[in-house]
C-alpha cells in the first residue's frame, strides 16, 4: 500500500510582476501531521510564476519523503490546477517551462492529482508565501525549510554572507543567473537619433564592423545561449556573436524594441514639433502611449514576462540577450528597483554592453553599464 501524502502550494507577488515568493507544505494524508515546510523568496516575478515554483518546490519535498507515493495537490490557483490536470492548455509561453519542471518532479512520485481549494483552505501555504514575499519586498534572502519529518522549522533570516565576491552586496549565496545585455549594431536610423521602434531596420556597414567587435569581446564570457529580439537589426547582431562562440540563438519576442507608433522614424525635435501634447504627456507618464504606439508600462510588462521565461529555462546560466535600448533599461531599472521615470535618465549607445546578474536568493545586481571599450579602435 502506497503513502498517501497532501501538498499544499502557494505563490504571489506584490504588484505582478514585483517582489515573489512561494510556500508549500507536505501532509500526512490519513493524520493531518506537517511532515515538511517549504517556503523561499524569489526576488522580481509574477504571481503564476511563483505560483508555479511553489508546487515545484511542494512535489519535489514529496517526493524526497516518500518517491512513490499517492499525492493530492492543493492549490487555490486554478489556473495551475487546471493546466497540470490537462483540462487547460498552456498557451502562454512562459509558463511552459514551469509545468515542464512540475510534470518533472511529478515523475517521482506514484501518482498526482490536483484539486483546487478556497484560499481560506489553504492559509498555512498562505502565510508562508506571504513571509517570503515580505523578505522579497525588503531585498533579504530569505527561505523556509523542516529538514526533517517531525523537526522543527528551520528560518534562514540571517544567511551566512555570500562566499562569492561577485555577489557584491547583495548577501546572496547561490549562483546567478547573468545577462549579457548587447544593443544592437548601429542602423540607419540610430546614426540620425530617430525612433526606431517595430520597424526592421537594417544593420549599416558600421553596424556589422560594432557587431563583429562585440563578437570578438564576448569571446571568453562563457556564454551558454543567445537570446535576441526578432527584428532583424538584433538577429544579425546576435548571429556575429553565435559565428564567434558557437551558442544557439533563441529568438524572444519579449525583447523587442517598443512601438513607437507615428513617431516612427521621426527625431526628437519632429516628434516634439508634431505632438508637442503628447510627448509632454508621455515625458512625465509612462503609462502614456505615442499616438497609435505602445507605452512604456506595457513594455515593461512584455519584457518582465521575457525575464521569467529566461529565469526559468536558463536559470544560473550566462545568457546573451541581443536587444533594444528600451528593454534593456527596462532591465537596468527592474534590478536597481528605480522608478519608472529613471528610464529618461539612462542612456546606451550602439553596440553598448550591460551586465545583470540575478540571485534566487538576493537581489539583483548591476554588473556594467553602457560598457563600448571594444568599439574603441
Amino acid at each position: 500500500m502506497s503513502t498517501k501524502l497532501i501538498v499544499e502550494a502557494d505563490g504571489g507577488s506584490r504588484g505582478n510582476p514585483g517582489p515573489a515568493g512561494y510556500g508549500a507544505l507536505v501532509k500526512d494524508a490519513l493524520t493531518g501531521q506537517v511532515l515538511d515546510e517549504i517556503a523561499e523568496s524569489i526576488g522580481h516575478a509574477t504571481n503564476n510564476v511563483a505560483e508555479y515554483r511553489g508546487l515545484i518546490a511542494g512535489l519535489r519535498a514529496a517526493a524526497a519523503l516518500a518517491e512513490r507515493a499517492s499525492v493530492e495537490v492543493r492549490m487555490d490557483s486554478k489556473l495551475v490546477v487546471e493546466q497540470m490536470s490537462g483540462r487547460w492548455k498552456i498557451k502562454h509561453p512562459d509558463m511552459i517551462p514551469l509545468a515542464l519542471e512540475a510534470r518533472e518532479a511529478a515523475r517521482d512520485l506514484g501518482s498526482v492529482r490536483y484539486t483546487w481549494i478556497p484560499r481560506a483552505q489553504n492559509s498555512h501555504a498562505d502565510r508562508l508565501a506571504n513571509e517570503a514575499m515580505d523578505a522579497a519586498a525588503k531585498g533579504r534572502p530569505w527561505s523556509r525549510r523542516t529538514r526533517e519529518p517531525g523537526s522543527a522549522s528551520e528560518s534562514d533570516d540571517e544567511p551566512e554572507p555570500a562566499p562569492r565576491a561577485s555577489a557584491a552586496w547583495s548577501g546572496a549565496t547561490a549562483a546567478p543567473t547573468t545577462t549579457l545585455l548587447l544593443r544592437h549594431g548601429q542602423t540607419p536610423l540610430s546614426n540620425e537619433k530617430r525612433f526606431a521602434g517595430v520597424g526592421d531596420f537594417p544593420l549599416t556597414e558600421t553596424g556589422v564592423l560594432q557587431a563583429k567587435a562585440a563578437a570578438r569581446a564576448l569571446g571568453d564570457r562563457g556564454i551558454d545561449v543567445i537570446v535576441s529580439s526578432p527584428l532583424s537589426r538584433c538577429r544579425d547582431t546576435a548571429a556575429e556573436v553565435a559565428a564567434a562562440i558557437g551558442a544557439e540563438i533563441r529568438i524572444e519576442d519579449g525583447f523587442r524594441e517598443t512601438d513607437f507608433g507615428e513617431w516612427e522614424g521621426h527625431t526628437f525635435a519632429e516628434a516634439r514639433d508634431r505632438w508637442p501634447a503628447e510627448m509632454d504627456a508621455w515625458l512625465a507618464d509612462p503609462s502614456v502611449a505615442p499616438p497609435g504606439g505602445e507605452s512604456f508600462a506595457d513594455t515593461a510588462r512584455r519584457v518582465g514576462t521575457a525575464l521569467d521565461k529566461l529565469m526559468v529555462r536558463y536559470r544560473h546560466q550566462t545568457v546573451l540577450v541581443v536587444s533594444h535600448v528600451t528593454p534593456i533599461k527596462m532591465l537596468v531599472r527592474q534590478a536597481l528597483q528605480a522608478p519608472p521615470l529613471a528610464l529618461y535618465r539612462m542612456h546606451l549607445d550602439v553596440s553598448s554592453l550591460s551586465v545583470i546578474d540575478w540571485y534566487d536568493d538576493g537581489p539583483a545586481v548591476l554588473r556594467g553599464l553602457n560598457d563600448t571599450h571594444h568599439l574603441q579602435p
